[in-house]
């Protein structure tokens, strides 16, 4: 069961995250609850190995929004990073931003 306490753990900054959830603990839960089956993580990957850039940027753009509003610092900065890539259009090679991508989402999901 995921709690406060885990998500801070984690690297989360619940205070935060909490405050744009009017401090409902629950409402918070629930929205971070939803953040590891967010399909934009696998349409975002799907984008890049496709060399779509542009669908990509927009994939990424919306899941830093996302995480950025609840806090989830661990999972955000990798996402921010690989955001302003995409926004650049630099054609490099995306792997090792998505391995760390994936390795914060996977431990996000093994709270819950």
């Amino acid at each position: 069961m995921l709690t406060i306490e885990k998500l801070n753990e984690y690297g989360a900054n619940t205070k935060d995250g909490m405050l744009r959830c009017a401090n409902n603990e629950a409402l918070y839960l629930r929205l971070v609850n939803t953040i590891p089956s967010n399909p934009s993580f696998n349409s975002l990957y799907e984008s890049i190995k496709n060399n779509n850039l542009d669908e990509a940027f927009q994939y990424a753009h919306g899941l830093k929004g996302i995480l950025s509003n609840l806090s989830l610092d661990p999972i955000l900065y990798p996402v921010i990073e690989i955001t302003e890539h995409l926004r650049n259009k630099e054609m490099m090679d995306y792997s090792n931003c998505l391995s760390l991508i994936e390795e914060k989402r996977k431990a996000l999901e093994e709270l819950l």
